[in-house]
C-alpha cells in the first residue's frame, strides 16, 4: 500500500494580493521541493517516478510537468482537473500509481494562481467560466449552486455566518499557536495565510447577497479565490523505512446530480468509509474543503455529524482562502500535521473530502503508521 511520508504547502494568499506576481509553476515547484526534502534522506531527481498535480483554472500546458522541471526532477508529470477537488484527486491518483506497482515514488498535490488565471475565450466570444455539465443537465455556477442549496435546506444567513466566523477564528488560533509552522513554506514575501481576520457578526448582517439580491450566501460565507500550492510524497509501504506517515486506506470519487454539486462529499465519504470498513464515527480527524458555509453545513447535516470538533479543527477553506486546484491537497497536508506531526498513535484514521462543480465528490481515508 502507499504511504504519505511528507507533506508541505505554501502559505495561502488571496487572489491579487500576496502571491499576485508569483507564477503557479514557482508555487508548485517550491511545494514539491520542500516535501521531497522532508522525506529524508529524500528521493533524488531520478527517483521520483511521476508528479501529479491538481489545477482547475490555470493556463494549461501541463503545470505538473513544468513544476517537475522547475524542481529539478526528471519525472514526466500529469495534471488533474476535478475543479475544486483537483488537489485531492491528484493525491488519490498518485496513491493508485504506487499501489498498482506503476511507480515507487510519486509527488502529488495541487496548485492554483487565482491572480494569474487567464481570461477565457471561445472563438470570437469571451466567456465567464467553463461549462461544468452539458444540456439537458443543470449547470449552475458554484455560487448560485450554494445559494440554491441553502434555500432548499433552509440554511439561513445567520447559520452560514456563524460557520464562517468559526472558521476564521480557528485559523487565527492555529496561527497564534504555531500549528501551521511545520507544514508551511515561504515563497516570496508572504509569511502567513493572509485571509483569516476577525469577523464582526454585526457587520456581516449588513452584507448583501453575493450571487443575487435574494440570496443568503455573502462574501463572508463564500471562500475567496486564492493562490497557493501543496504537495505530498507517496512511497510504497515497504520503502518508507523508519519514516512515520499516513497509509492510504481507500479513496472514492462519486458523481452526483450536477444541479446539487455541493453534496458530492456526502456520497464520497459514505463510499470511502464503506470500502475501508471504517465507520465515520471512528475517524479522528476530518478536513472538508468548505468552499461555502452552506455547503459545509449541508454536508455535515447529511452525514449526521453537526458541529463536530474533529471536522476542520484549525479552520478550513473559508478562513484559509481557496486556491481551487490546491485546496484538496492542502486538506491532506493538514491531516498530516494534525495526525503524524502531532504524534497521533498508529492506527489513528483521518479523512479528507471535497466537492467539485459539475457534481463530483472525492474522499481519501488515511491511517497513521509509525
Amino acid at each position: 500500500m502507499s504511504v504519505i511520508v511528507a507533506a508541505r504547502r505554501t502559505w495561502l494568499a488571496v487572489a491579487g494580493r500576496g502571491h499576485a506576481t508569483v507564477d503557479e509553476t514557482v508555487l508548485a515547484a517550491a511545494a514539491l521541493t520542500a516535501a521531497a526534502r522532508d522525506a529524508a534522506p529524500g528521493p533524488g531527481p531520478d527517483a521520483v517516478d511521476d508528479v501529479v498535480l491538481g489545477n482547475a483554472a490555470g493556463h494549461g500546458g501541463n503545470v505538473a510537468r513544468r513544476a517537475a522541471l522547475a524542481a529539478g526532477l526528471a519525472a514526466p508529470g500529469v495534471t488533474v482537473d476535478r475543479q475544486c477537488a483537483s488537489g485531492l484527486a491528484a493525491v488519490a491518483v498518485g496513491a493508485a500509481l504506487v499501489d498498482s506497482g506503476q511507480a515507487r515514488t510519486v509527488l502529488a498535490g495541487g496548485v492554483e494562481s487565482g491572480s494569474r488565471a487567464p481570461s477565457r475565450a471561445h472563438g470570437p466570444l469571451a466567456y465567464e467560466r467553463a461549462s461544468f455539465a452539458p444540456p439537458p443537465w443543470a449547470d449552475p455556477g458554484p455560487g448560485l449552486a450554494a445559494d440554491r442549496l441553502a434555500r432548499a435546506r433552509g440554511i439561513g444567513r445567520e447559520r452560514q455566518h456563524a460557520w464562517a466566523v468559526r472558521s476564521h477564528a480557528r485559523v487565527r488560533a492555529a496561527h497564534s499557536a504555531g500549528r501551521f509552522a511545520p507544514e508551511t513554506l515561504r515563497v516570496g514575501g508572504l509569511s502567513r495565510d493572509e485571509h483569516a481576520r476577525p469577523l464582526d457578526p454585526r457587520v456581516l448582517d449588513r452584507l448583501p447577497g453575493a450571487f443575487g439580491a435574494d440570496g443568503t450566501v455573502t462574501a463572508a460565507s463564500a471562500a475567496p479565490s486564492g493562490d497557493g500550492a501543496a504537495a505530498v510524497v507517496l512511497v510504497r509501504e515497504d520503502a518508507r523505512g523508519a519514516l512515520p506517515g499516513l497509509r492510504v486506506r481507500s479513496a472514492a470519487t462519486c458523481g452526483v446530480d450536477p444541479a446539487w454539486p455541493m453534496l458530492g462529499p456526502v456520497a464520497a465519504v459514505r463510499a470511502v468509509c464503506s470500502r475501508a470498513g471504517v465507520p465515520l464515527e471512528a475517524v479522528a480527524a476530518v478536513e472538508l474543503v468548505e468552499a461555502f458555509a452552506a455547503q459545509a453545513i449541508a454536508v455535515t447535516d447529511d452525514l449526521g455529524v453537526g458541529d463536530d470538533p474533529r471536522w476542520n479543527a484549525d479552520g478550513g477553506t473559508l478562513g484559509l482562502g481557496h486556491p481551487f486546484g490546491a485546496s484538496g491537497a492542502v486538506a491532506v497536508v493538514r491531516l498530516f500535521t494534525r495526525l503524524v506531526t502531532a504524534g497521533a498513535p498508529a492506527g489513528t484514521v483521518g479523512l479528507a473530502t471535497a466537492a467539485a462543480a459539475g457534481g463530483t465528490g472525492v474522499a481519501l481515508l488515511v491511517e497513521v503508521v509509525r
